[in-house]
């Protein structure tokens, strides 16, 4: 047999890696390299810091990054990121989104985001940075400095430490500055920007005198309070001097008698009878009028004691006689109507219950059990109001805490709200967490008895704010007052919506807008519409103004996102106008707008043209039509922009 010869096989083996290459080469690049680089930087960010995946970032759609939530772009760059109050959980990590390298704005505030600042160096357009209301740790970073355009920075609510470094002096635009609510410690560095409005460092670990610049003698002392080392001219607290500490430690004690000093014997000191007995006089007299004070004051307390009346949680059967001696109120009254202890006799006779048995203190969201049924109903209690769904009071339990309680009204709550429906219920509403919501603690039931603990808010309501109490008189706002207010209303209402169980507020109206430790706006009441009858109104007479039209006749069935967007629009309308919404004028909403802004106050120039911008957000949540009225992020998104621009305006430098 003839062998056949195949002279050129060595040399296409030979060959085949290069054909290899070749084909490689010729062939269309992976889809990573052709994803635009602020894509990549988006989803890297979602990778490390969206644990619980509530971003809508995906590598599919990543050609239309520019449509994803919270995103703006400019010719195809990123300009602005606004990811607020979404429950991001994990870490800020590096090489994410500090790529975007056109980044102007940067809002990553009220969420879980944990661990270090990353380095913003290469963020050289950033004038807007808020990571507020975090978890982050470390210090401060110090990529900042290299932020020259920074105008807004908001590092507050964190758990930042270190020092606040003195380069902060050198940043000339910075107009808006807050780092309160972290662990810093140290001095304050001497910041006298002439452009900065806006400054808090309250509540950290910081001493010594604060500088007294022209800048900082400006501000209300509330923006250093909370350090209680803090000293000087500015908070008008004088530093105590050491100069006598460190002196006594440098001169020697005096010689005991007998003792050689420089080589002379100094006799003894002779004792002083005379001003020993004087002082154990002085002593004694004290001691007699400390102790006759203290009974005193022990006979007022008793006396005290005797006269309050006891605020008795009864069922059903006895709230008539109960309501009988209360004064008639509504959510709108601050004042102190009735003080004693808060509580439910054991008794089960007589339409009364037992607490042991029949129902139990539940705390929400893995609250830890702090106190219990028993200590809140010894509790004094304050009545602070009656609303829609019963009456509010403001318990302080033995151990000096305070807290909101709501007691429901047995009597509008529907009959088929079984024990575990109120129970799933309660725990769906229980762990909702936002710094704009009243969070609800804990809730109790037994039979017809049901109680909803909250936070106590201390700086009363927004229609006390507006309007005025018994004791204060209403106070117009400043226009920025007015938009922190609203929006702080539409992030708490806007974290509502996004709830899984696609909640509702189903009240929102200014008495149910609560004004917290700094004067942030709270919503409560929230979500307890389900648990009406059907033959319970959701808007009593005081807020039916803020109703909706589709829900004035049927309301419970019919309350929706969008009825809850047009009863925000009235409550911007109050903000704007101090005018409640039974007050407006019935005219159509296109006249409604040139009205408010008429019956508005005189404001100049970009104030004006602001102005006006509520009032067109106002007025496009109020339509008729439910299916024209914006949704909440838009109302949201909307609002931050009126803020982004007077940030702006203000901070420019010419």
């Amino acid at each position: 047999m003839q062998t056949r010869k195949y002279p050129n096989l060595l040399l296409t083996l030979l060959s085949l890696p290069l054909l290899v290459s070749a084909i490689t080469l010729s062939s269309p690049p992976p889809l990573n390299s052709l994803i635009p680089s602020d894509a990549l930087a988006l989803l890297a960010f979602k990778a490390s810091s969206d644990l619980d995946n509530k971003l809508n970032f995906s590598l599919k759609n990543s050609f239309h990054y520019c449509q994803w939530y919270g995103v703006k772009c400019a010719e195809g760059k990123v300009i602005r990121l606004v990811l607020e109050g979404l429950g991001l959980r994990g870490t800020f990590e590096e090489k994410t989104l500090t790529r975007l390298d056109q980044l102007r704005v940067l809002s990553l505030q009220s969420n879980s985001l944990s661990g270090p600042i990353p380095d913003f160096s290469k963020l050289l357009n950033l004038k807007t940075l808020f990571l507020d209301h975090n978890s982050f740790e470390g210090n401060f970073p110090n990529s900042i400095f290299s932020l020259h355009r920074i105008r807004t920075l908001d590092l507050s609510n964190n758990n930042l430490s270190g020092k606040i470094p003195t380069q902060l002096a050198a940043l000339d635009r910075l107009y808006y500055l807050r780092l309160e609510r972290n662990q810093f410690n140290g001095t304050i560095p001497p910041l006298n920007q002439s452009t900065l409005r806006i400054f808090n460092v309250s509540e950290n670990n910081l001493f010594g005198a604060v500088p007294a610049t022209p800048l900082f003698l400006g501000f209300d002392t509330s923006a250093f309070s909370g350090n209680p080392a803090l000293c000087g001219e500015v908070i008008h607290k004088q530093c105590q001097s050491h100069s006598a500490f460190f002196a006594s430690s440098l001169i020697p004690p005096p010689p005991r008698g007998g003792e050689e000093m420089e080589g002379i014997l100094l006799p003894p000191p002779s004792p002083k009878k005379k001003p020993k007995r004087t002082a154990v006089v002085i002593g004694f007299s004290v001691g007699v009028l400390l102790v006759i004070g203290f009974l005193l004051g022990v006979s007022l307390s008793i006396k005290k004691m005797q006269n309050h009346k006891p605020l008795q949680l009864q069922t059903s059967d006895s709230l008539d006689r109960i309501h009988q001696t209360e004064p008639t109120g509504t959510d709108n009254d601050n004042a102190l109507f009735l003080d004693g202890p808060l509580s439910i006799p054991a008794e089960t006779k007589a339409g009364k219950m037992q607490v042991g048995k029949s129902g139990s203190l539940v705390f929400c969201a893995g609250e830890p059990q702090i106190y219990t049924v028993e200590q809140l109903m010894r509790a004094s209690a304050e009545m602070l109001g009656r609303g829609t769904m019963g009456t509010s009071y403001k318990a302080v339990l033995d151990n000096q805490l305070i807290v909101g309680v709501k007691r429901l009204d047995a009597g509008k709550i529907s009959p088929a709200m079984t024990r575990d429906g109120f129970q799933m219920h309660l725990e769906t509403v229980g762990n909702l967490r936002h710094p704009n919501l009243v969070p609800l603690r804990a809730y109790f039931q037994a039979k017809e008895e049901r109680l909803l603990v909250y936070d106590y808010q201390p700086n009363g309501s927004l229609f006390s704010l507006i309007h005025g109490t018994r004791s204060t008189r209403a106070k117009p706002l400043h226009w920025t007052s007015c938009l922190k207010i609203a929006e702080d209303v539409a992030q708490g209402l806007a974290h509502i919506h996004q709830s899984p169980a696609r909640l509702v507020h189903g009240n929102i109206k200014s008495s149910n807008v609560l004004l917290g430790p700094d004067f942030e706006a709270c919503l409560t009441d929230y979500c307890l519409t389900p648990l009406l009858n059907d033959s319970s109104e959701s808007y009593d007479s005081d807020s039916s103004g803020y109703a909706a039209p589709e829900t004035r006749k049927s309301t419970r069935e019919r309350l929706t996102t969008k009825s809850d967007v047009f009863s925000f629009g009235m409550l911007l309308l109050e903000i704007l106008t101090g005018r409640s919404p039974l007050q407006l004028p019935s005219v159509q909403v296109t006249d409604l707008a040139s009205w408010a802004l008429s019956s508005a106050r005189d404001e100049q120039g970009n104030e004006q043209n602001r102005l006006a911008m509520l009032l067109d957000i106002a007025t496009g949540c109020i339509r008729s039509s439910p299916e024209q009225r914006p949704t909440t992020w838009q109302v949201l998104k909307m609002i931050q922009e009126v803020k982004e621009s007077q940030v702006e305006d203000n901070a420019e430098i010419s």
